[in-house]
Protein backbone atom coordinates (compact mmCIF):
# COMPACT_ATOMS: atom_id res chain seq x y z
CA UNK A 1 0.00 0.00 0.00
CA UNK A 2 1.36 3.32 -0.70
CA UNK A 3 0.11 7.02 0.93
CA UNK A 4 -0.40 10.35 -1.35
CA UNK A 5 -0.67 13.39 0.25
CA UNK A 6 -1.09 16.32 -2.46
CA UNK A 7 -1.39 19.69 -1.18
CA UNK A 8 -2.97 22.49 -3.88
CA UNK A 9 -2.49 25.64 -4.10
CA UNK A 10 -5.41 27.91 -5.36
CA UNK A 11 -5.95 31.21 -6.95
CA UNK A 12 -7.58 33.29 -3.95
CA UNK A 13 -11.21 32.90 -3.42
CA UNK A 14 -11.45 29.93 -5.80
CA UNK A 15 -11.60 26.76 -2.92
CA UNK A 16 -15.21 26.51 -2.79
CA UNK A 17 -15.57 26.22 -6.74
CA UNK A 18 -12.59 23.76 -6.77
CA UNK A 19 -13.98 21.59 -3.88
CA UNK A 20 -17.44 21.34 -6.20
CA UNK A 21 -15.15 20.24 -8.89
CA UNK A 22 -13.31 17.88 -6.93
CA UNK A 23 -16.75 16.56 -5.19
CA UNK A 24 -17.61 15.49 -9.10
CA UNK A 25 -14.79 13.13 -9.47
CA UNK A 26 -14.75 11.38 -6.47
CA UNK A 27 -16.93 8.84 -6.84
CA UNK A 28 -15.17 8.05 -10.52
CA UNK A 29 -11.69 7.80 -8.48
CA UNK A 30 -13.22 5.61 -5.97
CA UNK A 31 -14.03 3.39 -8.21
CA UNK A 32 -11.32 3.07 -9.98
CA UNK A 33 -8.94 -0.54 -9.13
CA UNK A 34 -6.42 -0.12 -6.37
CA UNK A 35 -8.39 2.59 -4.61
CA UNK A 36 -8.13 2.35 -0.90
CA UNK A 37 -9.18 6.09 0.28
CA UNK A 38 -9.73 9.37 -1.42
CA UNK A 39 -10.53 12.92 -0.05
CA UNK A 40 -10.11 16.39 0.17
CA UNK A 41 -9.45 17.98 3.35
CA UNK A 42 -8.92 21.46 4.65
CA UNK A 43 -6.64 23.26 7.53
CA UNK A 44 -8.93 23.53 10.70
CA UNK A 45 -7.67 25.64 13.72
CA UNK A 46 -6.31 23.77 17.01
CA UNK A 47 -4.38 24.74 19.84
CA UNK A 48 -1.52 22.43 18.54
CA UNK A 49 1.80 24.74 18.87
CA UNK A 50 3.45 23.52 16.07
CA UNK A 51 0.80 24.02 13.62
CA UNK A 52 1.45 26.83 11.22
CA UNK A 53 -1.25 29.86 10.10
CA UNK A 54 -4.18 28.56 8.65
CA UNK A 55 -4.24 28.03 4.79
CA UNK A 56 -7.55 29.32 2.92
CA UNK A 57 -6.24 28.88 -0.19
CA UNK A 58 -4.93 25.50 -0.06
CA UNK A 59 -6.97 22.16 -0.07
CA UNK A 60 -4.88 18.91 0.68
CA UNK A 61 -5.71 15.47 -1.04
CA UNK A 62 -5.40 12.62 0.81
CA UNK A 63 -5.38 9.29 -0.58
CA UNK A 64 -4.35 5.45 -0.13
CA UNK A 65 -3.35 3.05 -3.04
CA UNK A 66 -3.02 -0.90 -3.23
CA UNK A 67 0.19 0.18 -5.25
CA UNK A 68 2.08 2.25 -7.62
CA UNK A 69 0.91 0.90 -11.02
CA UNK A 70 -2.69 1.53 -9.59
CA UNK A 71 -1.63 4.98 -8.79
CA UNK A 72 0.36 5.85 -12.22
CA UNK A 73 -3.20 4.12 -14.16
CA UNK A 74 -4.91 6.93 -11.84
CA UNK A 75 -2.98 9.66 -12.83
CA UNK A 76 -3.84 8.89 -16.97
CA UNK A 77 -7.08 8.12 -16.41
CA UNK A 78 -9.65 9.91 -18.31
CA UNK A 79 -11.75 11.33 -15.83
CA UNK A 80 -8.98 13.03 -14.49
CA UNK A 81 -7.44 14.54 -17.57
CA UNK A 82 -10.89 16.11 -17.91
CA UNK A 83 -10.80 17.01 -14.14
CA UNK A 84 -7.16 18.57 -14.42
CA UNK A 85 -8.43 20.72 -17.74
CA UNK A 86 -11.63 21.91 -15.86
CA UNK A 87 -9.57 23.41 -12.90
CA UNK A 88 -6.27 24.03 -14.34
CA UNK A 89 -7.49 28.27 -14.23
CA UNK A 90 -7.81 27.77 -10.30
CA UNK A 91 -4.50 26.34 -9.22
CA UNK A 92 -1.46 28.23 -8.57
CA UNK A 93 0.59 25.19 -7.78
CA UNK A 94 0.21 21.22 -6.82
CA UNK A 95 2.70 19.70 -5.04
CA UNK A 96 2.37 15.60 -4.32
CA UNK A 97 3.98 13.58 -2.00
CA UNK A 98 3.84 9.88 -2.80
CA UNK A 99 5.01 7.58 0.49
CA UNK A 100 5.01 4.18 1.92
CA UNK A 101 4.37 3.03 5.65
CA UNK A 102 6.88 1.83 7.53
CA UNK A 103 6.40 -1.20 9.42
CA UNK A 104 5.81 -1.08 12.76
CA UNK A 105 8.21 -2.90 15.67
Amino acid sequence: MIHVVATVELHPGTREKYLAEFAQVVPHVRAETGCIEYGAAVDVASSLRAQPPLRPDVVTIVEKWSDVPALDAHSVAPHMLAYRERIKSLVVRATVHVLAPVAEG
